[in-house]
Formats: C-alpha cells, structure tokens, sequence
C-alpha cells in the first residue's frame, strides 16, 4: 500500500495546474492569453505557517520597489485564466502574486463536479487564508522586489467575498476591488464573518463589481453592504451591471460580458491608481 502523505508533505510537493481546471473545459475559443515577455513569471513556493503554499507570480523584469497586486482565485483554483490575470497586471508595471489557497484541503483543478469542489472550499478556514495572504505579502516584499507600502487586492467569486474579508484584516492595503463575491451568509466555525458583517468598520476603499442578473448573488445583498458602508469610513463603492450575469470576467466561459469586463478592468485600475496603488 501507499503510504499516506501527511499534509505538510502534500502541501510541500503540490504544484498549480497547468492549463484549465478540468471543470471549465471547454474553454471558450476568444479567450484571453497574455505572454511573458519583458517579465519574470511562473510558479514560486510561500512560506507559511505549516509548510509551503504554490503560487503564481509575475512581475516586469526590470526594476524594483513594485506595487504589489494579491489576486484572489475563483473557485476552480489558480488555474490558467487565473495565472492570466496575473500577467495582465504584470504588463501594467506590478508584482502580481495569486497563491493556491485550497491547496491544504484538495487540488479542484483535478475535479469536474462542481459539488465536489464547493465541498473543498468550504473546508477551507477564513483565517488560514488570511494568515497565508499576509505570507505572501511578506514573500513579495523579501523575495521578489514588492513594495508593501504600495498594496492592493482583487479577487474573482470565491475570492471576491475574500477580497472584502483580507481588506479589513490588513490595514497596509491601500485599495481593493472584489469582482461578484458573495457578500452575505449564515457565521460558522470556519467563516465567522462574511463583508456584510464588517462593512461599517472598514477603512480600505473596495470597490464591488456586481451584476443585476447574477442569480448566486441577490440584489438585496448588495443594497444590505451598500447600506452597511455608509458607516464607514472607507470610500468604499459598488456598481451594479444590469444585464451581466454572475462571473461576467471570466472570459473562457459563457458567462463572459466584453463590454462589462472592459469597464470593470478600467474601472480598477483607476480605482488603485487614485489609492496610490
């Protein structure tokens, strides 16, 4: 018989997938590929707690001192659209880091039912993936030329009600934009809190890009932070796209929206340039 890895171990030799989560595929035909050249990227190891976490990083291979751009995977994990993004930000002068946050609990990417991955994810504790975010803030700033004082966050669905959650944890972020995250939920042991919960204390300016026909994701909920924020002292904003549906960014699946996905991707980066991110 194998014998049985213990998780550290599994952690220590885990590496992100190459391509697409296998629960996505078919990929749409237009999708959106972006190249490395005139940038350092690929697969690094953060150093965390209990072991090592993968994560994909890019940045411009020249310089130093760059803002440092966290980007929060879906719910099919650090796959190729993911790493995509990552490299968009990279052409536009950041140090992109997206680290696999599931990774303790299963690799989705291996996984087509989508039960199966949702039952992964929601194993997954808020404060390991808080805990591994500020490692790997801590790794960009050591390892890789990152400037701390130039922070910012985004994140797609699953990372988007992570985005809201890491942006009231971390004070040193200056800006984040969540893209369709859940924003409400019933407290359990491993999600305490949802960004409802903490919209009134938060001090970092999100910026929630939300669609009017997103089926997972209710208006009312959106109305219930809006209302929240106004309490805050955080600038915080959300836009609402009438006709996008839920993962309107996602430009391998059908759910993809160019009109939307265009204004949102400026309407970030205006929103970390004017947070001086």
């Amino acid at each position: 018989m194998l014998k049985e890895i213990t998780r550290r171990e599994f952690m220590t030799t885990a590496a992100l997938t190459t391509g697409f989560a296998v629960a996505v595929q078919p990929v749409l035909a237009k999708v959106i590929s972006t190249d490395t050249q005139g940038l350092i990227a690929g697969v690094v190891k953060i150093p965390v707690k209990d072991g090592e976490i993968p994560a994909y990083r890019a940045q411009p291979d020249q310089g130093e001192n760059f803002p440092i751009v966290l980007v929060i995977q879906e719910i099919f994990g650090v796959h190729e659209h993911i790493q995509d993004v990552v490299r968009r930000f990279a052409k536009l002068g950041y140090l992109a880091i997206a680290p696999e946050l599931f990774i303790r609990q299963g690799d989705v990417s291996k996984l087509s039912n989508i039960d199966e991955i949702r039952a992964i994810a929601s194993k997954v504790p808020d404060s390991q993936v808080l805990s591994d975010l500020d490692a790997t803030v801590d790794w960009g700033v050591k390892s890789a030329k990152g400037n701390a004082d130039k922070l910012a966050i985004t994140g797609f669905c699953w990372g988007g009600r992570i985005t809201w959650l890491y942006s009231a944890h971390n004070s040193q972020v200056k800006a984040g934009v969540a893209w369709y995250g859940r924003l409400v939920g019933n407290a359990t042991e491993l999600q305490p809190k949802h960004p409802v919960d903490i919209a009134a204390e938060l001090k970092v300016p999100v910026l929630g890009l939300y669609g009017g026909k997103d089926t997972g994701i209710p208006l009312d909920t959106i109305e219930q932070i809006r209302e929240k924020l106004k309490f805050s002292s955080s600038k915080s904003e959300i836009i609402v796209y009438p006709d996008a549906p839920h993962a309107f960014f996602a430009d391998y699946r059908p759910s993809y929206r160019e009109k939307e996905a265009k204004d949102g991707w400026q309407r970030l980066q205006k929103w970390f340039k004017q947070y001086g991110v």
